[in-house]
């Protein structure tokens, strides 16, 4: 499988669209190597055809401001044109950028794939944002949302008490900046052959420029 370089900083060697768009691999004096299995690995279950050709990576933060916009507005067009058509398949990963809410909100999104849920309650978490560092992620909050995807609290709430994905969830953030993610949310999209990086809720064409170029 085609290997790809990514650099702690990037240093894009093409930009279109206002600058926010970089192309990979990139020089190969950089040691960190990654493929397409490796980029996917460890985060959430795929969402859409795992045979699609092209995968979205999405580094998100359940707090932040323009990741619930991305899933408010750009995430419906793109599921239903190019996910449920099998074209492209989604792939989240948590960036915690606004500290331990954020990572907790993570953790329970995780809690919900034990229970073969985690696309429901990664929606319930959006569809019930609240802002940035307001307080509405709390135990109490996880509890109402795990209530209406139908999961079983006690289980739910067993694994929260034992903190079993606050590692994980603090792990995926290091690999993001250890691959140069600096901001949510933050796109990697590629198929076998080339990664493009998307900074920021972009509007809708940056997303079908990028699916078309690759």
């Amino acid at each position: 499988m085609t290997k790809y370089y990514l650099l702690v900083i990037p240093i894009a060697i093409g930009i279109i669209a206002g600058g926010f768009l970089a192309f990979y691999p990139e020089p190969e004096k950089n040691p960190t190597k990654l493929t397409p299995s490796t980029l996917i690995e460890n985060g959430s279950p795929i969402l859409g055809n795992s045979n699609a050709p092209i995968t979205i990576l999405e580094w998100g933060d359940y707090q932040c401001t323009f990741c619930y916009k991305f899933h408010k507005d750009t995430l419906n067009v793109i599921n239903e044109d190019f996910i449920k058509t099998g074209k492209v398949k989604l792939v989240f990963k948590d960036f915690p950028l606004n500290g331990p809410d954020s990572v907790l909100a993570g953790e329970a999104s995780f809690c919900a794939r034990d229970q073969g849920k985690y696309w429901e309650y990664h929606d319930e978490l959006y569809k019930n944002w609240g802002g940035e560092r307001t307080g509405w992620v709390t135990r109490e909050s996880l509890d109402i949302f795990a209530s209406t995807v139908g999961l079983d609290l006690q289980t739910f709430n067993e694994c929260l008490d034992e903190h079993k994905y606050q590692n994980k969830v603090n792990a995926l953030y290091e690999f993001g900046r250890e691959i140069g993610i600096d901001a949510t949310p933050s796109f990697l999209v590629f198929n076998d052959e080339k990664i493009i990086k998307i900074r920021g809720n972009q509007p809708l064409e940056v997303f079908l420029k990028t699916i078309d170029e690759l």
